[in-house]
């Protein structure tokens, strides 16, 4: 299960099939606890009542919306980790993971085993950067 970026890469660029499958792996476990901590943020959200904070003082009304509102962002967040994790294992289904999307050059195995979401090699990455 080699990908196409590896058959044009060096030999510490190339993934053996068992380490595709040990990033598969990493990533689906991620999935499932993403989806667990998405699952029971937006439980709490909605558990939330609107007449709850009646009768608050404007300090205590403001403390709960800034923490509905952090709750909030960071349910977005985990859901757009969700999504690369998600897109990562297409591209290892799809023996694209590890080539650049951008100038499809292989991206360096020890940043991909940071950063397994990873889909542009640094010299990419930077670039988007500055722009």
């Amino acid at each position: 299960m080699a990908t196409r970026a590896a058959r044009t890469a060096t030999s510490e660029d190339t993934w053996s099939g068992e380490e595709l499958a040990e990033v598969r792996t990493r990533l689906l476990h991620e999935i499932e606890e993403l989806t667990a901590d998405i699952t029971r943020a937006e439980a709490e959200l909605a558990q939330g009542d609107a007449s709850e904070g009646a009768g608050d003082d404007p300090a205590d009304a403001g403390a709960k919306t800034y923490e509905r509102e952090r709750e909030i962002a960071l349910t977005l967040n985990a859901r757009d980790l969700l999504a690369q994790n998600e897109r990562a294992i297409a591209r290892v289904d799809a023996g694209t993971y590890g080539e650049c999307e951008s100038c499809h050059k292989p991206i360096g195995k020890e940043r991909l085993r940071a950063f397994p979401r990873a889909t542009l090699c640094v010299a990419c990455k930077t670039r988007e950067e500055r722009r």
